[in-house]
């Protein structure tokens, strides 16, 4: 919801990743739609993600790929918040839709649906992603992640989340599956399919999501995609006037807006409340 003239309530740490497969259409994104209750964008069609947690900061994580120095530098932060960032991502894919970014450090896991106990006691926050790779004896393979962007909640928000993106590809033999009490529906879609059912009233997108699938129409593979150099700069959208969403400004604001009629205004309203 948005509160105008209320003092901007504190940022929290989130990642949120894009994950991607090649079809025969083109570049599928995995996306969910929320469920109604959740109390932050609830039934929205996002990306699999959520908040850091702070046992994401343990240093004792192996890792196999680019370094937390590189990451540190990738999204502009210190070394403790990128490593909890790129933990949270794994973490969250995991939880979320079953997919593990970790194996050995030249392999992924080859069968996560054999660690079913291990994901719900994560997301019942029993159990560290650290204290789960350790037991397993996993790798965390950064290098199956890349960059995508960082959009941070605006200040209106009575909930806000300073989000990085990242993009990954399915592994080889893994399944995204809709294993999650946060998810209404899960589908796979290309960024054109999930725009056409944006302006046709069947998603309803905020501004971050709706802004990448437009960055990822503009590839054709999923190689091509993880190989380019995004422009990693925090977007922080802003309210102009009182009129709350339809004030909303960021790049490409115009065209957002454009596309919502009084309806999806009040649906998305509702989502932020």
């Amino acid at each position: 919801m948005f509160v105008e003239g209320a003092a901007a309530v504190p940022l929290r740490d989130a990642s949120t990743v894009v994950l991607v497969r090649d079809s025969a259409d083109g570049i599928e994104i995995f996306l969910q739609r929320r469920v109604k209750q959740m109390a932050f964008a609830g039934g929205m069609t996002v990306f699999p993600g959520g908040g850091v947690d702070d046992r994401d900061r343990d240093a004792e994580i192996n890792w196999a790929g680019p370094d937390v120095e590189w990451w540190a530098e990738q999204f502009a932060t210190d070394v403790e918040s990128a490593r909890a960032l790129v933990c949270a991502a794994v973490r969250e894919t995991f939880e979320e839709c079953g997919v593990l970014l970790a194996g050995s450090a030249t392999a992924v896991h080859p069968d996560p649906a054999a660690l079913t106990g291990e994901r719900a006691r994560l997301v019942d926050k029993e159990l560290s992603f650290a204290q789960f790779l350790a037991d397993h004896e996993l790798v965390l393979r950064t290098d199956l992640l890349a960059p995508l962007s960082h959009w941070i909640t605006p200040k209106n928000e009575v909930r806000r989340y300073d989000t990085r993106f990242f993009l990954a590809e399915l592994p080889a033999g893994q399944i995204a599956d809709g294993e999650t009490s946060e998810a209404a529906a899960t589908m796979w879609q290309t960024a054109e399919e999930a725009l056409t059912d944006w302006d046709a009233g069947n998603h309803f997108l905020l501004p971050p999501t709706w802004s990448q699938l437009r960055t990822i129409a503009g590839y054709a593979t999923v190689a091509d995609l993880m190989a380019a150099d995004h422009v990693i700069e925090p977007i922080e959208p802003s309210i102009a006037d009182p009129s709350g969403l339809s004030g909303l400004r960021f790049a490409d604001s115009s065209s957002y807006l454009a596309s919502l009629g009084d309806g999806r205004m009040d649906r998305l309203k509702e989502a932020n409340s």
